[in-house]
């Protein structure tokens, strides 16, 4: 086994509970379908995010403090109040699947914006893996249709480019010292949920009356599919690779397929049976990432921002004292002298 497949190995209870996350958003057209009200896309969105949200705050009992007010703003609108209406919008006006499709070309977003924003360098096979991705997503959902509606088609990026984003940001700014992904996702889904708030009111109206089984579907995408998807999701931002993160997307849409014809009676057809293998294999690949380079000098703090953090894990470091990151620096520059001198 290669020094990377080991790597992948031990992480590979990590990668299971974050893909946990995509596959309960697979089921969220079946539910929506089944058991709510019609034309209610943004009256749903809210409903999944702004609860959740709320709930997160209230087990975790931690609010934004300083520069974090606007970074969950900003992160909560990307990842949560611009996502969600963009995304129904193009799911309305774009035929046979076409914005999953589009939705699909997500992991060539985030290995761009890595490449800008964390320095992770592309690899041949990260590019090829993400074409193939997008293709095996495609057989899977997409169908013959007429004419695409550019307001769908526009809708469509916007919604990719918003949820890449806010991965890649996620990843770079990481969470606060004595903060977890509980409260990283329950300050975004408030963010966006209040976002979202006055644009459902305006273009949909008052709320419609609910009976059981659509406030039992709300309460399952609420808390399932948001309030424990989105800390698994930004719990695996935090310790995976943002291109490994965003190569469990596609299955979300293998997720709804499979649900479709185990619950709903859809056909799968030769097409779709071909493109499964395909976007599940993309998948594994790019669980595949390099093992970490190991610091020039392993166990020296590193500063970020005039705070000190311990580099044992980048994505979520623990802030150590300043005194003792001095002191240990100190020793390591006296042994070099020591030496020195001893060489001399």
């Amino acid at each position: 086994m290669t020094a990377n497949a080991a790597h992948t190995a031990n992480r590979l209870p990590l990668i299971a509970l974050t893909a946990l996350a995509p596959i309960s958003w697979g089921t969220t057209y079946a539910v929506t379908t089944e058991f709510l009200p019609a034309d209610r896309p943004l009256f749903t969105g809210l409903v999944r995010a702004l609860p959740a949200g709320l709930l997160l705050l209230a087990i975790s009992r931690k609010l934004p403090r300083g520069v974090w007010w606007w970074k969950a703003a900003v992160l909560g609108a990307l990842n949560i109040g611009a996502f969600f209406p963009l995304l129904f919008l193009s799911a309305y006006r774009l035929p046979g699947g076409m914005a999953a499709v589009v939705g699909s070309i997500g992991p060539l977003f985030v290995v761009g914006l890595a490449t800008v924003l964390l320095g992770e360098r592309p690899t041949v096979r990260t590019l090829l893996t993400g074409i193939a991705a997008a293709l095996g997503v495609s057989l899977v959902v997409l169908k013959a249709a007429g004419a695409l509606d550019p307001v769908g088609l526009l809708a469509a990026l916007a919604s990719t480019a918003s949820m890449s984003t806010g991965t890649v940001l996620t990843k770079r700014w990481g969470r606060p010292a004595g903060v977890g992904p509980l409260a990283l996702a329950g300050w975004q889904l408030t963010a966006g949920g209040l976002l979202i708030a006055p644009l459902a009111l305006l273009v949909e109206g008052a709320p419609p009356a609910l009976d059981g089984r659509a406030i039992g579907g709300y309460l399952y995408l609420a808390l399932a599919n948001t309030a424990i998807s989105y800390c698994l999701w930004f719990r695996g931002i935090g310790r995976l690779s943002a291109t490994q993160v965003t190569f469990l997307g596609p299955l979300s849409p293998l997720t709804a397929a499979v649900v479709g014809w185990a619950a709903l009676d859809q056909a799968l057809t030769p097409l779709q049976l071909l493109g499964m293998p395909i976007a599940f294999g993309a998948t594994i690949l790019g669980q595949l990432q390099p093992r970490p380079a190991p610091s020039g000098e392993p166990g020296l703090a590193e500063v970020v921002g005039g705070e000190v953090f311990a580099p044992e894990e980048p994505a979520q470091r623990a802030r150590v004292a300043p005194g003792a990151a001095v002191a240990e620096f100190g020793a390591r520059a006296r042994d070099r002298v020591r030496h020195r001198s001893l060489d001399g």
